[in-house]
C-alpha cells in the first residue's frame, strides 16, 4: 500500500508530520487519537459531536467535499469556518495526501 504524509499544526504552533499507510477503512480522527493528539472524538466518528473538528490550511484539489451530515454538524459549531472539516469524515487515502491542517483548539 502507498504511504501518505499529513502535517498537523497544534494550538501552540508546533508542526508535526505524520506518515501512515493509505487505508480507506480508517479515518484521520482515528490516526490523530492513535498518535495522542488532543482530539476528543466523543461520538466515535459518526459526525454527531464536532469534537474532532480541524481547520484545513492547505490541501490538494482532490479533497472530497463534505457530505450533508458533516455540513449539518459544522453549522452548529460556533468556531467552525469555511475551512473546517470533521476529521472523522476524512478517510486515510490518497485524496488527503499532503494535507496540512490545524487542530481546532475549541474542541
Amino acid at each position: 500500500m502507498k504511504n501518505i504524509t499529513l502535517s498537523v499544526v497544534q494550538a501552540d504552533g508546533t508542526k508535526t508530520n505524520l506518515e501512515t499507510v493509505a487505508d480507506s477503512n480508517k479515518s484521520l480522527m482515528e490516526l490523530l487519537v492513535e498518535n495522542d493528539f488532543d482530539v476528543l472524538a466523543t461520538c466515535g466518528g459518526m459526525a454527531l459531536c464536532g469534537t474532532c473538528c480541524i481547520d484545513i490550511i492547505n490541501s490538494n484539489s482532490s479533497l472530497p467535499e463534505p457530505q450533508n451530515e458533516e455540513l449539518d454538524m459544522l453549522e452548529t459549531l460556533p468556531h467552525a469556518t469555511e475551512h473546517s472539516r470533521l476529521s472523522c469524515q476524512l478517510k486515510l487515502n490518497s485524496a488527503i495526501d499532503g494535507l496540512s491542517f490545524s487542530l481546532n483548539s475549541d474542541n
